[in-house]
C-alpha cells in the first residue's frame, strides 16, 4: 500500500468537545431511529391505501392511522436531528393514542368504526388491540423512546438534544 494516503478527514469537533462520531448517535440511538422509520413507512403505507381504498367503511379509523404515521415520522425525523423537545412530545403524544385507541378498540370498538378485534382486520389500525398488528411493536416503542431520551438528558447537568 505504498503511495496509499489516508483521505479522511479528520472527525469534526461538535460544541462541547464531542467528536462527530459522537453527534451522529449511538447504536441504541441509531436502532430506535431505524424501528421508528419502519414503522413510519408502515403506518403511513397503510394508511394510505385504507383511505383511498375504503376510507366509507371506518373512517375514524383510517384517519387514526393517518395520524400515527404522521406522529412516527416526525418522532422519526425528531430522534435523527436529535430534537430532544420535539422527540419528547411526539412520543408522549404516541404512547397516549396507542393506549387511548389499543382501550377503545377494545372496549367500545365501534367508536372507531371498527367490526372486530381482529387485529389484522381490514378495518384495524395500526394503535388497535395496542399494535397486535404489528406485534406489540407500537405499545413498546414509545415507552423504549421515552427512556431513551431519559437515559441521554442524564449524562450531563445540562439538557441534551437527543
Amino acid at each position: 500500500m505504498s503511495g496509499a494516503q489516508n483521505t479522511e478527514e479528520p472527525e469534526a469537533a461538535v460544541p462541547g468537545g464531542t467528536s462527530a462520531t459522537r453527534r451522529a448517535g449511538s447504536g441504541v440511538g441509531r436502532v430506535l431511529v431505524a424501528v421508528y422509520a419502519v414503522l413510519a413507512i408502515a403506518a403511513t403505507g397503510r394508511s394510505v391505501f385504507q383511505i383511498i381504498d375504503r376510507f366509507s367503511e371506518a373512517p375514524v379509523a383510517f384517519l387514526l392511522s393517518a395520524l400515527a404515521g404522521v406522529i412516527y415520522i416526525v418522532a422519526t425525523i425528531a430522534l435523527a436531528a436529535r430534537l430532544r423537545t420535539l422527540a419528547l412530545i411526539t412520543i408522549s403524544i404516541e404512547l397516549v393514542g396507542v393506549l387511548v385507541v389499543g382501550t377503545l378498540s377494545l372496549v367500545a370498538p365501534a367508536l372507531l368504526g371498527l367490526d372486530s378485534l381482529d387485529p389484522f382486520g381490514r378495518e384495524s389500525t395500526v394503535w388497535s388491540v395496542y399494535g397486535a398488528g404489528y406485534l406489540l411493536v407500537p405499545l413498546a416503542l414509545p415507552v423504549l423512546g421515552l427512556l431513551y431520551l431519559r437515559s441521554r438528558a442524564g449524562r450531563t447537568g445540562r439538557p441534551t438534544k437527543v
